[in-house]
């Protein structure tokens, strides 16, 4: 068919894929660094989102898109960008996890009656990120700009809307929609009611389309996809389907898995995503992934996670009776907010270091492991586990995961699968408006260069050190997960 593009516009950078349309074999890379200042090395919650564009171009410099026919956009999730009447920003956006919004998502959560009644609505509980509670922020802090806002839309919508030349009409799609706090998954629909619980009131809300639908052709005829999260954008550019998990490892983690339904979870641990082929993802958090380690390793004097990983082999299964509950920063799943972390299992022949490390990185994938049983017990279909992350590559974790998570573990090489999916994305697109491609279907990639892992003769030994983590976390936290 030709020559597609995929552009991720995460955090801090712009990357940009040139693939071929037919097999998604990238041709040229494009990279730029946002141009943003970060108050005393932080990111900040406040974003111009003109310096989007800006490194979207310079990554795009030199001929990058040269003969490219259709793109496709993935960005950063929870980003809102707040516009006036006429389509001006009436503020910066607001990005990421922004612990100013904490106090907002407590107060929306009362407001609708509880965390089941947002379950109920729209798949979801207010977090400190979603956009929902961005709004429920800026009416109480910022009461002048939140009267002036009149539209919403994410950061995967403002960029195709201006690659088109902002035209009218405002598009986004259904993964992105499903994790603003105002759009379910399972009804398909927007709960305009919510916007206004949040902003105080009503403002014009993108039209969600189809993930094979283009939202439009630029004055060059360059066609521009649906566009979606990078969350989204990530799992399309993996290639995963039913039977497949992904569960990433940053300081927290989490874990997703393809659905052919939304998911309603009363108890709010899982948030009900929309996926980028039409089906559902729903997600399930943990608070303490990679941060267990890196806290374990101060602890012991360590001077970095390769070291703490060749310390651990040094150690068994089980690390010699030695169980860590990683709830360092409180935890989400299972609920305990307020609760610390718990070492159990100390006798004199287990307080060795080498063991505490082995317990450091069995906890923390025990932990995910609570987040792949929520969705199992929700009926989830979970056969093939993703493993992602620079966590992912470590001997200690890639020898436990196997048989702690019970099912084949996939540690795929490092890549944009962002910019891959957003690319995989506009394929589709140009598929379908040439004839070529059926709107149900997506493209058939070639799938990411992986090590496959086994849990093999280790399966009995994984599963026993689970139950004992189990045990412990029971005794410790009883009817943590009702």
């Amino acid at each position: 068919m030709g020559i597609v593009a995929g552009l991720d516009s995460a955090p801090d950078f712009t990357r940009i894929v040139v693939c071929d349309s037919d097999t998604g074999a990238v041709l040229r890379q494009g990279y730029a660094p946002h141009p943003l200042e970060s108050p005393e090395g932080g990111r900040p919650c406040d974003v111009d989102p003109q310096a989007w564009l800006l490194s979207l171009g310079e990554a795009a410099g030199g001929g990058l898109l040269e003969g490219v026919q259709a793109i496709g956009v993935s960005a950063q999730a929870n980003a809102v960008v707040p516009l006036d009447a006429q389509g001006s920003t009436v503020r910066p956006a607001m990005v990421g996890a922004d612990k100013r919004t904490q106090v907002a998502a407590a107060d929306l959560v009362d407001a609708l009656g509880g965390r089941e009644a947002w379950a109920q609505a729209v798949g979801c509980v207010p977090q400190a990120p979603q956009p929902v509670t961005k709004l429920r922020w800026l009416a109480r802090t910022e009461p002048d700009n939140a009267r002036r806002t009149a539209a919403l839309l994410q950061a995967h919508d403002w960029l195709v809307w201006q690659l088109l030349g902002r035209p009218a009409r405002r598009t986004t799609d259904r993964g992105g929609a499903s994790g603003t706090g105002y759009w379910s998954a399972a009804t398909g629909a927007y709960r305009p009611d919510l916007v206004e619980l949040a902003l105080g009131h009503q403002a014009v809300l993108p039209e969600v389309i189809g993930p094979a639908d283009a939202a439009g052709t630029t004055p060059e005829g360059l066609l521009i996809s649906a566009g979606t999260g990078d969350t989204q954008a990530a799992a399309f550019g993996l290639g995963i389907g039913l039977g497949d998990a992904v569960v990433s490892l940053g300081a927290s983690g989490s874990v997703m898995a393809v659905h052919p339904e939304a998911l309603v979870d009363q108890h709010g641990m899982i948030t009900s995503l929309a996926d980028a082929t039409g089906m559902h993802l729903p997600v399930v958090t943990t608070l303490n992934a990679v941060r267990t380690l890196r806290g374990t390793a101060e602890l012991l004097g360590v001077p970095d996670l390769e070291g703490l990983s060749e310390l651990a082999m040094k150690s068994t299964p089980g690390a010699h009776g030695l169980v860590l509950l990683p709830y360092l920063e409180g935890e989400r799943t299972p609920q305990l907010p307020h609760t610390a972390g718990t070492l159990t299992g100390l006798r004199r022949e287990s307080m060795r270091p080498e063991h505490l490390a082995r317990a450091a990185f069995e906890g923390m994938l025990c932990g995910l492991a609570d987040a792949l049983d929520v969705l199992r017990g929700r009926g989830v279909a979970v056969r093939r586990i993703f493993l992602l992350g620079a966590a992912a590559e470590l001997p200690a974790v890639q020898a436990a995961a196997p048989s702690l998570f019970g099912a084949q573990v996939v540690v795929v090489q490092p890549a944009d699968y962002a910019a891959l999916g957003a690319a995989r994305q506009a394929a589709w697109a140009l598929g379908v408006s040439q004839g070529a491609l059926d709107p149900r279907t997506p493209p058939v990639w070639q799938g990411p260069v992986a090590q496959v892992l086994e849990p093999g003769e280790e399966l009995a030994v994984g599963q026993a050190v689970r139950r004992q983590f189990v045990s412990v976390r029971e005794q410790t936290h009883p009817g943590a997960f009702g």
